[in-house]
């Protein structure tokens, strides 16, 4: 399955998820701290993609919109945090 990481905002909260037929698969939801933080509060994948990396990737992703917008990751999600925790060349978003 050839995924997209969609990116949704609104003024104080977000998500990063893949959505196939209307269906969210994967999600990692956040809220705005102010305009320099983004507080990663949940992720989850469906059965569906699970064993596929998708976690990591929706993390990755959420790396990539922090750096493009100037942004640091407070991750309150145990997922995030661990697997932020694995990656030192993310720590740039922390």
């Amino acid at each position: 399955m050839d995924t997209v990481i969609l990116v949704h905002e609104t003024d104080n909260k977000g998500s990063f998820y893949v959505e196939k037929d209307g269906e969210r698969l994967a999600e990692m939801t956040f809220s705005k701290a102010g305009s320099d933080k983004i507080i990663i509060d949940h992720t989850e994948v469906s059965d569906v993609l699970r064993g596929t990396g998708m976690g990591a990737k929706l993390v990755e992703r959420a790396v990539e919109y922090a750096r493009k917008n100037k942004v640091k990751i407070i991750p309150l999600c145990p997922f995030a945090k661990a697997t932020l925790k694995r990656h030192q060349e993310w720590n740039d978003v922390l």
